[in-house]
């Protein structure tokens, strides 16, 4: 009788053993959920695709104790690369941005679905960088049955991701972050839509003089340079009445696209109307400003636009610069707006004198004209 109980009791104490580890088990799943709750609600709350990546590659490691995340995304139309060419965030090393889908499509195969199990540096070497986790999660991340990019969790542990493990959490995740990053990229769209140039791809009137006010506030208050540069193709009715208007449309989709191409991250363009552009570089001091200018000058000078019959034609600009210290100067109660009117009025005066001066030359202060 005694050893039955003693069975019994051995048998009750392993029972119990069972359900304390069920609980914590049921905590812990319970805890898990609470937190990944409060990540899907700040993801579907993002505003901009660099808050939505920020909150994968930084937030989610240290709400679940992962080593690492890194994230890849399909940027066929580069439209990604365009949206954060002018974010150096250190936190966004950990995002890579695949022109073509052929790694992706090598990744998952035919069927995409997330994959858990042991690093392989031959594999998985491409995703993780520098890191070296022992076990990841692999999560294919799909829109409307097409791979749209790709997340990936690290972990020092080598039993972290178990192939035999669940992916409810996981799958639950991917799909919310490829829904979230749909709706930032729509999001991003609509802005753009309003703030862009349709043909030549660089910002509008609009969202220039939106930035002009900016810039004259934070140049007035941290005490830096601000340079404007008002630019005009030369002979543009010209090239438009020899040509026609598809190869005019040709010459200022170019134009804006070199002019871009010599800009620092920071700087502006933007096209003001017809065959004008302007250009605004916030810290450039008079001599740097000139010399953006001249190369701006001297690279548009350069290029050959395609004419019919495959002739080229050659095309070059006039470029007037103003500095903000020259029609700023002691009223610092002016409002940037008016102060902004007065630096492209400034800008464009000088632009007047450069073509006054036989065109293709550069005007600003300090200089009658350069001309290469």
């Amino acid at each position: 009788m005694r050893t039955e109980l003693e069975g019994l009791a051995a048998e009750n104490l392993a029972l119990r053993g069972q359900l304390d580890t069920l609980l914590r088990e049921a905590r812990a799943n319970e805890d898990k959920l609470r937190r990944f709750e409060g990540l899907e609600h700040r993801l579907i709350g993002a505003g901009s695709v660099v808050e939505l990546v920020k909150l994968l590659l930084c937030d989610y490691k240290p709400a679940f104790g992962i080593d690492c995340v890194t994230l890849s995304l399909l940027d066929r139309e580069l439209e990604l690369s365009r949206l954060l060419k002018t974010q150096a965030e250190p936190e966004l090393a950990a995002l890579r941005l695949l022109p073509l889908g052929d790694e992706l499509e090598a990744l998952y195969g035919m069927t995409p679905r997330p994959w858990l199990g042991l690093f392989d540096a031959r594999r998985h070497g491409a995703l993780f960088g520098a890191a070296q986790p022992r076990s990841v999660a692999l999560l294919p991340l799909l829109r409307r049955g097409e791979l749209i990019g790709s997340l990936h969790f690290g972990s020092l542990d080598a039993q972290r991701y178990d192939a035999q493990a669940g992916t409810q959490f996981l799958e639950r995740l991917a799909a919310i972050v490829a829904v979230c990053l749909e709706s930032v990229l729509n999001q991003e769209r609509l802005k753009l839509a309003g703030l862009t140039d349709m043909l030549t791809g660089v910002h509008n009137r609009r969202y220039f003089e939106h930035r002009c006010q900016i810039e004259i506030a934070q140049a007035r208050r941290h005490h830096y340079p601000l340079a404007c540069l008002f630019l005009d193709v030369d002979f543009f009715k010209r090239i438009n009445d020899t040509h026609g208007h598809a190869r005019g449309d040709l010459v200022l989709r170019t134009v804006g696209l070199l002019i871009q191409a010599q800009l620092r991250a920071g700087d502006t363009v933007a096209r003001w109307g017809g065959e004008e552009f302007v250009v605004l570089l916030p810290r450039a001091a008079a001599a740097s400003a000139r010399e953006i200018a001249e190369r701006i000058r001297l690279r548009i000078e350069a290029q050959q636009v395609p004419a019919a019959a495959g002739q080229a034609l050659n095309i070059t600009a006039s470029i007037g610069l103003a500095m903000l210290e020259e029609v700023d100067g002691s009223a610092t109660d002016a409002t940037p707006p008016a102060v902004a009117e007065r630096l492209v009025a400034a800008a464009d005066a000088a632009l007047y004198r450069a073509k006054q001066g036989g065109r293709n030359l550069v005007v600003g202060p300090g200089i009658g004209a350069l001309v290469g």
